[in-house]
């Protein structure tokens, strides 16, 4: 029970090993991904891993509390500071478990809910028919006007009008614009529905100040604690002070059993480094870094879902470039730039061949890069677009990346 991991198993040993060098060698524009930082990393591998908690502090149903009460109680202050929001809970193990507990704690089985398809950029909890959220809701999916891919607020209106859902859920996971939070919430007034804002990937964003914040508008903001925000792998929600009781209700004991501590502890510890000067400068920058980024993909022929972005993400349809999302995306992490395949708006092709890629500027502006090393990332990719099957190609560039990342160092990666 003393020995490192290394004498325990070393094959996991080697594999974790392998994985801190390929994020310490790789440009990673996996939007939902960024680097935690050294102090965030401490506290999820701490000794609160070895503790159970039900309940809420200072109403558990175990002893021995103290510390890991302080520790929720401090999270939860800083998260209502830094948002300015009345009321959080940080015990959703992640942001899916997050969004079924506004499910819970204002709907139940069979009402009708609504929420951004999944092809249109939206999430599998917002009612998606392959997800729990769209067999036991009614689920109405809206989605973008086929002219400029922008959320389409008249059918929005229109369909809420029709169906009166219960629950309106707005935000999404491939969306590259500002959610105007103030609209969708004048369409729930109309239809006596709560509505629901997922700011998973721009939770840091808001944070930062420099995307609109939902809080004072959605009755409920539920969000992942990672991405822009740059904590560990977690989950949270925000509520008007109101809805407090049945938020709570939902999670405990509603969904979950004891909370993971280690990870609550991380979050308070993320919240703590996103309230400090530092942080709107980051926030700032991968936004600046997303713009350069969109704007040197366009100068090479790429088209981009709206063309452009509002935040730290961007959609590339690939089609101009006669080459699929998913061949792209392969081509592109041998040559040691990493993304995903994506579907776009309606998209011809089948979701587990699509014709576009999802790009994310957290993790490249977490480790300090900026507009010069976008321009320089979109020549990269316009070569491999170019010639996605010429492995010479790729190694060379996957070399020269790097030499770049070496420039640039992430918290807690080992330089190979």
């Amino acid at each position: 029970m003393t020995t490192t991991l290394a004498q325990v198993d070393p094959e996991i040993a080697e594999l974790i090993s392998a994985e801190k060098t390929r994020q310490a060698d790789n440009l990673r524009l996996i939007a939902s991904e960024n680097y935690a930082s050294e102090a965030v990393m401490e506290a999820s591998a701490s000794v609160l891993t070895n503790k159970y908690s039900e309940g809420y502090p200072g109403r558990r149903y175990y002893q021995g509390q103290d510390n890991v009460d302080a520790i929720e109680r401090l999270a939860n202050v800083r998260l209502r500071k830094l948002f300015g929001a009345e009321w959080s809970n940080v015990q959703p193990y992640s942001g899916s478990p997050a969004n079924l507990a506004a499910y819970l704690a204002f709907c139940d089985a069979g009402d009708t809910i609504m929420g951004m398809g999944l092809p249109a950029g939206g999430h599998l909890t917002h009612g998606w028919n392959v997800s729990i959220t769209g067999k036991y809701f009614k689920s109405i999916a809206y989605g973008v006007t086929k002219t400029d891919h922008r959320i389409d607020f008249d059918t929005i209106r229109s369909l809420a009008k029709e169906h009166r859902p219960k629950l309106i859920f707005c935000g999404a996971t491939a969306y590259p614009r500002t959610i105007d939070f103030g609209t969708f919430r004048s369409i729930a007034d109309e239809v006596d529905a709560i509505l629901v804002a997922d700011i998973a990937h721009i939770a840091g964003l808001v944070a930062a100040g420099v995307h609109p914040t939902p809080v004072g508008t959605a009755q409920v903001i539920t969000s992942t604690t990672h991405k822009t925000f740059r904590g560990p792998r977690g989950g949270m929600i925000l509520c008007d002070k109101v809805h407090a009781k049945a938020i709570n209700r939902a999670v405990f004991p509603g969904l979950q059993g004891g909370p993971h501590n280690h990870t609550t502890a991380a979050i308070a510890v993320a919240a703590k480094e996103a309230d400090c000067p530092e942080f709107k400068i980051y926030g700032a920058k991968i936004v600046e870094n997303a713009k350069a980024l969109g704007e040197a993909l366009l100068g090479y022929g790429f088209s981009l879902i709206t063309g452009g972005t509002d935040n730290h993400l961007l959609l590339a349809d690939l089609t101009p470039k006669g080459i699929g999302g998913k061949p792209y995306a392969q081509a592109l992490e041998k040559a040691g730039i990493v993304c995903n395949y994506n579907s776009i708006p309606f998209d011809p092709r089948k979701p587990f061949d699509p014709s576009g890629i999802r790009l994310g500027t957290a993790a490249l502006t977490t480790r300090g890069m900026g507009v010069q090393q976008m321009t320089q990332l979109a020549g990269w990719m316009n070569e491999v677009a170019q010639s996605h099957e010429d492995e010479t190609l790729q190694a060379r560039i996957a070399g020269e990346i790097k030499e770049l990342c070496a420039q640039f160092p992430a918290p807690g990666l080992p330089l190979s």
